[in-house]
């Protein structure tokens, strides 16, 4: 996918294919940094949201919007990539096209990054096994006992994943 956009990138607009390609070199360094790590900022997690979220906005252009409005602190941690795979579960399991475009909204609620979607389920594929969000709960439970809080109704499917505070306990057990 990414490379097939990238190719038709090159032809149609040389600018955009380099800013496709600097997003790209950012999000597999974020991946390969972050891979051994337990926790990471959330302040770095939103970069490589940003990253994430060029890639899959040059895609499937305005079909697709995705708006985060989070504003961490510096003691804000979660897990690696906790918030791409949400949102990459949220075009995984919906309709995304001209006629019924994709919404995803990250944002804050109180202690929680919550990721919300306009519910508009593909027909077709839609067995999924739900493994990223049960790796997702697991390892949240690892460092909380909040619960990770799913909502849905007939009009959006929600997410929401517990902040992580930095403290002593985390930091030294950790390295972080």
């Amino acid at each position: 996918m990414i490379f097939n956009v990238l190719s038709d990138l090159v032809f149609e607009d040389q600018k955009k294919a380099v800013k496709f390609i600097n997003q790209m070199s950012q999000l597999f360094r974020y991946v390969l940094d972050s891979r051994d790590l337990e926790l990471v900022s959330i302040a770095e997690e939103l970069e490589f949201v940003s990253s994430f979220s060029f890639l899959l906005q040059t895609r499937f252009e305005d079909k697709l919007t995705i708006t985060v409005d989070v504003k961490p602190e510096q003691d804000e941690l979660i897990v690696p990539m906790t918030m791409q795979l949400l949102i990459e579960n949220c075009v995984k399991h919906n309709e995304i096209s001209a006629v019924r475009p994709l919404k995803i909204s990250v944002s804050r609620n109180n202690d929680y990054i919550r990721v919300v979607n306009n519910l508009q389920p593909k027909p077709v594929g839609s067995d999924s096994k739900e493994t990223g969000l049960s790796n997702i709960i697991q390892q949240f439970s690892y460092f909380t006992d909040k619960q990770i809080v799913i909502d849905k109704s007939e009009d959006y499917y929600s997410i929401e994943v517990p902040v992580l505070k930095s403290s002593c306990n985390l930091m030294c057990k950790y390295n972080i």
